[in-house]
């Protein structure tokens, strides 16, 4: 298990509109976001996730040129904390993490972890969840 997990926006609002957010806590314990993150979330998270943000804001604004201010600030907080792994969605954030020796999941990463572990009993019910229509919202 990584020393350090930070959590990227995406999956606290996939995970919260589920209503699956304590997966995180039952997969890895602790898990650590930014401000950032919170004021992307825009909602109250759990009192048992982290709030930390980077110390060095100037690696968070190079990293911003090519990322988003949430996802940047994940990584720099990532680059200074040993062992870390992020879990992030965005193709571009996830690329640029690898690139600079990051560990990386996504939140469907987390739900396949969870089924490993023996958390869940099975992914499909998670997965139909998510591609689940949001009421009031239209696919098209």
């Amino acid at each position: 298990m990584p020393d350090v997990v930070i959590a990227d926006t995406s999956c606290f609002i996939i995970l919260s509109n589920i209503n699956e957010l304590n997966l995180l806590k039952e997969v890895y314990g602790k898990i650590i976001t930014t401000p950032d993150i919170v004021r992307e979330f825009g909602g109250n998270l759990p009192d048992w996730v982290i709030i930390k943000p980077p110390a060095d804001l100037q690696k968070q604004q190079i990293l911003e040129l090519q990322i988003d201010r949430g996802e940047a600030s994940a990584i720099a907080l990532a680059l200074e904390l040993d062992g870390s792994l992020v879990i992030v969605d965005d193709l571009e954030a996830r690329t640029l993490a690898e690139n600079l020796g990051i560990s990386i999941t996504g939140t469907l990463g987390v739900i396949i972890k969870a089924k490993l572990n023996g958390i869940i009993p099975s992914i499909k019910p998670f997965i139909a969840k998510i591609k689940r229509p949001i009421l009031g919202f239209q696919q098209y």
